[in-house]
């Protein structure tokens, strides 16, 4: 049978250079050692599959009725285009329960930056998997550590690492342990008057990531404090800021929308200042999506709060925001590039309506002032400390 095409799979509508591919060797180890084992289709899971490249590959070789679960939004898209373009198909999208993997013997996973996801995950397929069930984590060797194994013997009483190929390596782990009565994901948080709940695969799980505490600071008009606290040494923002109201240009914005919201930090601490107005929560993570959900239901808020699984909101209408709250990422993956911030600048800048607002806070060391003033409108520094920068934009 001829080799799998993989040089056709593109990473759209994912960010695309020449350093960024759709798949790599893992992929290849993980395909190589499903073919081996001879297990239908319908009896195998995959996990992580960035844009479809263990998907369509096993599909090609005639394994049909494969269960996949993707985390991105972009990757599900990516996988659909990539099928498209090579005219495979064969394969169900599914979320990360019980549908994913009732009655999978194999499970394929290609191992997650996270120790938390990689546990949530583990506990998934021990729980709802066959009995008998094998997973085959995979990943590329400068990202693996001995803390994956002890992850994984929690779940699973035998825990194999295999030898290294192509710079990547497996790690079979069988006979799933009894699950507990209850699953070790989600957890909370409280912090003052906010509950925060985090899914494995949520960005700083259920900790207020400093950059937030930061913009959360800013828009609660605690600069000068906050200014004086770092000059000293002091933490650079606290929790009684998540509190405070939010005052001064924002007052009465009747569409807030939380752009890469992970657990809904920024729309919940928005919305409990702001009664009357309208948030919408946005994640291309499907982890993220159900922990905002999770944290909007634990503050009680649920009516009030719309969240959305989508790619850089583009499921939401043209000049329809009349403020955007940002944190964006500077990784992809693995790889540290600017290409996702740009991405959700240019989001924030279809989204708002002339005059509306963008407040984002990014890594000082990036500088991306010129590139707001650019895409979005003038753009001038709310706060500044000696990692993060709060920026406000207005649309032009």
């Amino acid at each position: 049978m001829p080799d799998f095409p993989y040089d056709r799979l593109r990473r759209w509508p994912d960010v695309e250079a020449e350093n960024l591919q759709a798949h790599d060797a893992t992929d290849l180890l993980l395909v190589e050692r499903a073919l081996a084992l001879g297990i239908p289709g319908e009896e195998i899971a995959i996990i992580g599959d960035e844009y479809g490249a263990i998907t369509l590959a096993l599909t090609d070789a005639g394994r049909t009725g494969v269960r996949v679960h993707q985390d991105l939004a972009t990757g599900r898209r990516a996988l659909l285009r990539n099928a498209e373009e090579l005219g495979l198909s064969g394969f169900a999208s599914h979320e990360l329960d019980r549908s994913l993997l009732d009655g999978a013997r194999l499970v394929l996973l290609q191992l997650p930056k996270a120790l938390a996801e990689l546990e949530e995950i583990a506990d998934a397929v021990a729980r709802w998997a066959a009995p008998d069930a094998v997973l085959v984590a995979g990943g590329r060797v400068k990202h693996m550590t001995l803390a994956q194994n002890d992850v994984l013997a929690r779940s699973f009483a035998e825990v194999q690492p295999q030898r290294a190929e192509r710079k990547s390596r497996l790690i079979v782990a069988s006979a799933p342990l009894p699950a507990p009565a209850a699953a070790p994901l989600p957890v909370s948080t409280v912090h003052g008057g906010l509950t925060v709940v985090a899914h494995g695969g949520a960005f700083a799980g259920s900790r207020i990531d400093i950059g937030t505490r930061v913009l959360l600071d800013a828009l609660a008009g605690a600069a000068p404090e906050l200014r004086r606290s770092t000059a000293t040494g002091a933490p650079e923002s606290r929790d009684a800021s998540l509190s405070a109201p939010i005052s001064g240009v924002l007052d009465g914005a009747p569409t807030v929308i939380d752009l890469g919201c992970g657990t809904g930090v920024l729309a919940v601490s928005y919305a409990l200042a702001h009664p009357g107005v309208r948030v919408i929560a946005t994640d291309r993570s499907a982890s993220a999506v159900a922990s905002a959900r999770a944290t909007v239901e634990a503050n009680g808020l649920a009516d009030r709060i719309t969240i959305t699984h989508d790619d850089a909101g583009s499921a939401l209408a043209d000049a329809s925001a009349d403020v955007v709250l940002l944190n964006p990422p500077f990784h992809l993956g693995a790889s540290i590039h600017t290409g996702a911030a740009t991405r959700m600048f240019e989001a924030a800048a279809r989204m708002l309506r002339p005059g509306g607002e963008l407040w984002t806070v990014y890594n000082s060391s990036l500088g991306y002032r010129a590139e707001l003033s650019r895409l979005i409108g003038e753009t001038e520094q709310v706060l500044r400390t000696p990692k993060f920068t709060v920026a406000r934009s207005v649309r032009r």
